[in-house]
């Protein structure tokens, strides 16, 4: 039973000093018979109270506000995590009948989420892979790793050519991303075929084995197999997420799976860094100058920012009290 140590470091560092930071973290590796928290310590600039809750799909989320002004924010979370590897699925049970029980989750309040597909520009070429191989006659499962095995051979994985607010759409038209835009291209070819498809977030730890996605969270998918239950699919790796793969949140796509997302009044300019480090327990591989992911850098030219032009607005009014 794999017990891995993960550092978890979320820095923002602001162009000036900001204030009545609001922040929502989803931190919190998930506790089941699969994967169990042994320690959790949590340290953020302030030194806030965290407010606890679940969230629609049954994710742990904290909140916290940091009023006074500050430069910077860092969260680190410092995790100790012991997996179980999970049954792989059978697959006996006969394609039709297995078919036949999805098709009665279409209509299921918990499941309607995962099986609803927006359509964007762009989504005829993955209608056109998922049909064309005639899905209904394999299995669920053998389908889910079948488009699994399609996103790792078509598409490029290549750090910084996206970002979290990259569509599915320009995804798919650059093909190439890293492991979120696999993720949602995987889901948009599950939910085609109405195989119920969320999207997960958390860690790979596979110690030393040069897995894509270290060095910063990861995401994979999770397929519902009939008869099993959820199926960890990782298609950044083209691998079944097993006993290596530490779940943090589950949602329909990124932003319901964020770790750490929030608001200020400031000026929108800023440099939010990300870097993860994971070792197993009885090591000590985990250092000090663990590497580092920018994960979003805002733009100088970011106007548009409703607290920036009040301030603005403010500004000019006192310059022209002053001038009167």
């Amino acid at each position: 039973m794999p017990e891995f140590k993960i550092k978890h470091l979320t820095q923002y560092t602001y162009q000036s000093p900001v204030r009545d930071s609001a922040n929502q973290i989803i931190l919190f590796p998930v506790n089941d018979a699969y994967q169990e928290v042994q320690t959790q310590d949590l340290k953020i600039s302030g030194n806030p109270s965290i407010y606890m809750s679940k969230d629609y799909y049954g994710n742990d989320v904290g909140n916290f506000s940091y009023s006074s002004p500050h430069s910077e924010l860092i969260i680190l979370s410092t995790t100790v995590v012991s997996t179980r590897n999970k049954p792989l699925p059978s697959d006996n049970l006969p394609i039709e009948q297995q078919w036949e029980k999805l098709k009665s989750l279409r209509s299921n309040i918990n499941f309607i989420d995962f099986l609803n597909q927006d359509m964007f520009e762009g989504i005829k070429e993955l209608q056109d892979v998922v049909f064309a191989s005639q899905p209904f006659t394999l299995s669920p499962y053998n389908n889910a790793l079948n488009y699994c095995d399609y996103v790792f051979q078509n598409f490029n994985y290549i750090p910084g050519i996206t970002t979290v607010e990259t569509t599915s759409a320009v995804i798919l038209q650059l093909k190439a991303g890293v492991c979120q835009d696999f993720a949602h291209i995987l889901l948009v070819m599950l939910r085609l075929a109405k195989i119920p498809a969320r999207y997960v977030s958390g860690y790979i730890c596979p110690h030393k084995n040069g897995m894509r996605g270290e060095g910063a969270t990861h995401a994979w998918v999770e397929a519902y197999i009939p008869d099993y239950g959820w199926l960890g699919l990782d298609p950044t790796n083209n691998c079944i997420a097993n006993e290596t793969h530490v779940r943090l949140a589950v949602g329909r796509n990124f932003t319901d799976c964020s770790p750490v997302k929030g608001v200020y009044k400031g000026l929108p300019q800023h440099l939010m860094e990300v870097s993860v480090t994971v070792s197993y327990e009885d090591d000590d591989t985990i250092s000090e100058d663990s590497p580092t992911v920018v994960i979003e850098k805002a733009q100088s030219n970011l106007g548009d920012n409703s607290y920036r032009r009040h301030e603005d607005l403010m500004q000019q009014q006192q310059e022209q009290q002053q001038q009167q």
